[in-house]
């Protein structure tokens, strides 16, 4: 049996005037999964957000949400929340006050109990009485996820997540996101960090002018991607060149990188390739300390892919 689905997009297209902005989308998203949304400037990213969160309507196609059509005649239902563009605030009220403004324009009687655990949920609880005026983007950031989770969401859409979290806001936010994915919560979330999305998404969808160039596991985007450098850091550098140089598909390459860095070898190859280098090493008993790529799969596969729809502009 199929998963529940809180989103199910079929040829959606949105234009703004003679600009196309999303092109026949195919989108389904299931239940409790963390989708994430990639894409250049300009990709329809923002526009598919805005139609998820009820701000704009298909021109075309047909769009469910947590089960219920939504077009013109048919808003988003109740339990979708989030933001495109930053969360927006009140800069003269404070953190706890935004969060009681808010959930009274929702018309939610909101106790000061669940608002002092959203705040803590997000890490602000000690600038919850300070002004918003004189918060960062990241603490910004925060309190408009915090503002999501007042209406305890089935489907949580958000832009840029992560724009200008530190290191500790960073873990709050992905703490959050996880949880909420586990208890069965909807997130879809548009980001520039492949950081962010490699360690949160089961699922990405990339798009570029518009159109869907990949959307599946990361799993599957990186085994079906073209040839990555990895840094290679093994006990006996050497030696480990020497295996590398040996194995069938696999390139070493002397790049500025790999000269400033005598410990670590740059090589180049597939998924299948680089499985039999390791092999390789473990045998020749050379230890392997490090194997990372240069650039991540996601973020090689997003410039692979959308570059050549760039490019023919």
């Amino acid at each position: 049996m199929d998963a529940l689905l809180s989103i199910r997009a079929h040829r959606i297209t949105k234009c703004f005037g003679d600009v196309v902005a999303l092109d026949g989308i195919d989108l389904d998203v299931p239940q409790g999964q963390i989708h994430g949304l990639v894409g250049p400037n300009g990709a329809g990213k923002t526009t598919l957000l805005g139609l998820l969160l009820g701000l704009a309507v298909a021109d075309g196609g047909r769009l469910e949400i947590l089960g219920t059509p939504v077009g013109r005649k048919t808003a988003a239902p109740d339990g979708v929340a989030g933001f495109v563009d930053g969360p927006g605030l009140y800069p003269s009220l404070t953190a706890r006050q935004n969060l009681a403004a808010m959930a009274a324009l929702r018309g939610s009687d909101m106790r000061t109990a669940g608002i002092d655990d959203v705040l803590d949920q997000v890490g602000l609880t000690d600038v919850a009485d300070d002004r918003t005026r004189g918060f960062s983007l990241g603490m910004r950031q925060r309190l408009g996820l915090a503002a999501t989770l007042l209406t305890k969401p089935q489907l949580l859409v958000l832009d840029e997540p992560s724009n200008g979290l530190d290191p500790s806001g960073q873990k709050h936010v992905h703490g959050v996101l996880t949880r909420l994915a586990a208890e069965g919560t909807t997130v879809v979330l548009s980001s520039h960090r492949m950081d962010d999305l490699e360690a949160l998404c089961s699922e990405v969808t990339i798009l570029a002018t518009g159109r869907i160039v990949f959307s599946g596991p990361l799993s599957k985007l990186a085994a079906e991607n073209r040839e990555l450098d990895y840094r290679l850091l093994a006990s006996d550098r050497q030696a480990a060149r020497r295996v590398a140089l040996d194995t069938a598909g696999v390139q070493v390459v002397d790049d500025a990188g790999a000269r400033h860095d005598t410990e670590r070898l740059v090589v180049r190859a597939l998924l299948p390739a680089l499985d039999k280098l390791v092999a390789g090493l473990v045998h020749a008993g050379i230890a392997v300390r490090e194997l990372t790529p240069v650039v991540s799969p996601l973020e090689a596969a997003f410039l692979a892919l959308t570059e050549p729809q760039e490019a023919g502009r």
